[in-house]
């Protein structure tokens, strides 16, 4: 299987990780963003929607979208389970998911969009204010975090699940390129990040 990659984007680190911890092998096809290949002709057939990550099965058939392709990499391998057990956990580990992508990732999008990498690029239009709103919705979503975590040891309790992937990966990228790391007192929130940081799916794809 073939997935198409881009070094340092966040989507396709959360199937690397994800595809990791199931020790699936997955070859790895560079898609070079900066040079718009994800808008090719050849590319748009693979996923209309322009972006990466996409899974290239081996008969040729594409699956985009990093959640998406990883309930394909949890069905096709089951262990170790990241979506859930039983139908409890399948509803709950989903909802934790939905709620860092709904209400954290797309705060931290907002805010790299209208900062100063993407806006020297010339691509999208500075919307005035928003940036200033999302950055404290982010730090806000990083205190609930940061209170969360003094109860669980993880996002969807007490086992580690593909809501931790997401949320890590949100906040490596927040904190290296979108100039959102969270404050030093958060100490639960760094605690969480110390552990999963250091499995080895996580640490082996910066």
């Amino acid at each position: 299987m073939k997935l198409y990659d881009y070094a340092g984007a966040p989507n396709p680190r959360r199937v690397k990780i994800f595809a990791d911890e199931k020790e699936i092998d997955l070859e790895l096809v560079p898609c070079d963003m900066a040079q718009r290949e994800h808008k090719t002709e050849s590319f748009l057939a693979k996923n209309p929607s322009g972006k990466i990550p996409v899974l290239e099965l081996d008969d040729g058939r594409c699956i985009p979208e990093s959640v998406a392709i990883s309930r394909y990499l949890e069905a096709i391998q089951p262990e170790p389970n990241l979506f859930g057990r039983d139908a409890y956990e399948l509803g709950f580990i989903e909802s934790r998911n939905r709620q860092i992508e709904l209400e954290l990732w797309t705060q931290i999008g907002t805010s790299w969009v209208n900062g100063p990498i993407v806006q020297s690029m010339k691509i999208f239009d500075l919307v005035p204010g928003a940036k200033e709103a999302s950055d404290k919705n982010v730090n806000r979503y990083y205190e609930r975090l940061n209170r969360e975590f003094a109860d669980d040891q993880y996002v969807a309790g007490e086992r580690y699940t593909v809501a931790d992937i997401s949320l890590v990966t949100a906040i490596d990228f927040a904190t290296r390129l979108v100039d959102l790391k969270p404050e030093d007192g958060l100490d639960h929130l760094w605690r969480w990040h110390a552990e999963v940081s250091a499995r080895p799916a996580v640490s082996n794809n910066p």
